[in-house]
């Protein structure tokens, strides 16, 4: 089916490069710095995810950054020369990027005023954004129009949900998202927490549980109360280089729900990653509305 316009997202989604390739969508590539070097996410095509997170291991500590509005022109000028646009962000408050977003689109309004140019704020990031991004291309590529596309967006971001945990506390504590004395202890009484994807489109603090192995029990069992229909749905379950471990959650998962049957393992992405850091664990899927 023709469309008379585009879709495209960005690679904040962690939609894999295969797909993206595939369906021909344009993504926006997002800035990180690590050792002083600046990358720009591929979304796995050439394993940047892997380097970053051995280089985490070994003290490297790397930085993310908002991408300027000049860049943002950069990428929807092109297209909307001669079509319409629909823009599949990630979410508005993990970052003060799509601000630059929004100027960028005021910018080339009063540019091309015959256009279309729709933003979509999915308040999700990575797997959960993956899952409503294959949705929405999928009515894109039957021919829905943009407004239809937006609207089943709109309607269904609070169903897409992650349930993580980290490997290290150290990561959350440069993160800003608990104190460096929570860390200290809570690293000495292995105490892990457990964070999830809220209603505001912020990764939340959900509970903390003591060692590893209760963590992921917990993952488990968040994912049974707030998935629906599981046999006729992807679950991601994300890893940050820690593919052992994806599996065991992965066996755990399909015992506690074992109509789950699509079940796709997949590293972190480099953005997203830097603020989580290596072994982290999370179950992403569509269900029930996001409960805090």
């Amino acid at each position: 089916m023709v469309n008379n316009y585009v879709f495209m997202t960005d690679s904040d989604s962690d939609l894999p490069f295969s797909f993206a390739e595939e369906r021909n969508i344009p993504v926006v590539k997002m800035p990180y710095t690590l050792d002083d070097v600046e990358y720009l996410d591929d979304n796995g095509k050439t394993g940047q995810e892997k380097i970053l997170f051995k280089r985490m291991r070994e003290g490297s500590v790397p930085i993310t950054s908002l991408l300027p509005t000049a860049t943002y022109l950069e990428y929807f000028e092109p297209i909307l020369k001669d079509n319409d646009l629909l823009f599949v962000a990630f979410s508005s408050n993990m970052s003060n990027t799509i601000q630059n977003v929004f100027e960028a689109r005021e910018e080339l309004l009063k540019k091309y005023p015959e256009r279309k140019f729709i933003v979509v704020d999915t308040l999700s990031i990575s797997a959960p954004m993956t899952l409503l991004v294959k949705k929405a291309h999928d009515l894109y590529f039957t021919g829905a129009s943009m407004e239809e596309v937006e609207k089943w967006i709109m309607d269904n971001r609070l169903k897409s949900h992650a349930w993580l945990t980290v490997e290290d506390l150290v990561y959350l504590k440069r993160g800003g998202r608990i104190t460096s004395t929570s860390a200290f202890f809570g690293s000495m009484l292995d105490i892990k927490p457990i964070l999830a994807l809220g209603k505001s489109g912020k990764i939340e603090p959900e509970a903390k549980v003591q060692g590893r192995k209760k963590a992921l029990r917990t993952l488990v069992e968040r994912a049974a109360q707030n998935i629906e229909n599981p046999a006729d749905q992807e679950i991601i379950i994300l890893h940050g280089d820690c593919l052992d471990q994806a599996e065991t959650l992965k066996e755990m998962l399909v015992s506690q729900i074992p109509e789950a049957k699509n079940i796709t393992l997949q590293m972190i992405g480099p953005v997203i990653g830097a603020h989580c850091g290596p072994g982290t664990l999370a179950v992403c899927f569509m269900g029930k509305e996001r409960p805090i």
